[in-house]
């Protein structure tokens, strides 16, 4: 898709939250200014891959994957430090993360909530004890198979993935708001 073309794509996301939902929750939290509400600004993907220190082809398939659930190419990280008692050398590539902005990152929260999550086994909603205290929400999924994209018999090595979405939100209450307007299952609290 070229820059001319992405430009006149919005997704139906983006759009619920621009036309309804923005003015929704500035009434609802009591902000004065429309643009002091929260908003999604990005969505961070993170595979750490321990086995690729004895099999570095074991980064290609999970490279492969992630890149057909983000639609996305996913860019490889290096260790910092040696790590001796896990053979890890300075500079070593173990894991592969995934930035997603703009329309790319509301199409995959759309996707993962109203299509991979249903799919979970056992789901009864996302903990809300997930917060960070600055209105970002982090999550890990043990297994890549709850995408749709990922066919179950062409599994090669499964892989759990630690997703973080991060708002604009000042508060933990403001981007739970936020998020459950978006569509999100946050668990009740008890």
């Amino acid at each position: 898709m070229s820059k001319k073309e992405d430009s006149k794509y919005t997704p139906r996301l983006k759009l619920y939250y621009s036309q309804q939902l923005r003015k929704t929750l500035q009434k609802q939290l009591g902000y004065k200014n429309l643009f002091e509400v929260p908003e999604l600004k990005k969505i961070v993907i993170n595979v750490g891959v321990g086995e690729a220190v004895n099999d570095q082809k074991v980064l290609e398939i999970v490279r492969a994957d992630l890149a057909r659930i983000t639609g996305q190419a996913p860019v490889f990280t290096r260790a910092k430090r040696p790590i001796s008692n896990f053979k890890i050398r300075k500079g070593m590539t173990i894991g592969l993360k995934i930035t997603l902005r703009r329309a790319r990152m509301y199409e995959f929260f759309d996707r993962f909530v109203n299509v991979t999550a249903p799919r979970i086994r056992d789901f009864r909603g996302f903990s809300r004890d997930s917060f960070d205290g600055r209105g970002c929400y982090n999550l890990g999924l043990t297994e890549q198979t709850i995408f749709p994209e990922i066919e179950y018999d062409k599994v090669k090595k499964v892989f759990g993935m630690d997703i973080a979405i991060v708002t604009s939100a000042k508060t933990d209450e403001d981007a739970s708001a936020l998020l459950e307007g978006l569509g999100m299952p946050l668990a009740r609290k008890d």
